[in-house]
């Protein structure tokens, strides 16, 4: 059995494979917009601890705020083809649904 490559092994992202000048320029466009995906994406993850911490806390005005501002960056998201929409409004659909749930509670 082989052993198993942990991510410290893997080769570096930023050397091109490619010798072309049109490849080595895709490959520049790629690497931005894997690295602008990536903080897009870590932003949206964040966002929506934000909602579930203020949901935890039992905090219904927080909640209701933290919403609006993830549901913001969730749209900007689906533009920009970072998550799909389907994605988005799912996970929209399901901090609401509790976010409401916590507001007739209390």
């Amino acid at each position: 059995m082989l052993p198993r490559r942990d991510r410290a092994e893997s080769p570096p992202r930023s050397e091109p494979l490619a010798t072309h000048k049109s490849a080595e320029k895709r490959h520049r466009q790629n690497e931005k917009r894997r690295s602008r995906n990536h903080a897009l994406r870590s932003r949206l993850r964040t966002l929506v601890k934000h909602v579930l911490t203020a949901l935890d806390q039992k905090d219904p005005a927080a909640a209701e705020t933290e919403l609006r501002v993830a549901a913001r960056e969730l749209d900007k998201a689906v533009t920009k083809g970072v998550v799909h929409r389907n994605n988005a409004s799912r996970r929209l659909s399901r901090l609401t649904l509790r976010v409401n749930a916590l507001r007739r509670a209390s």
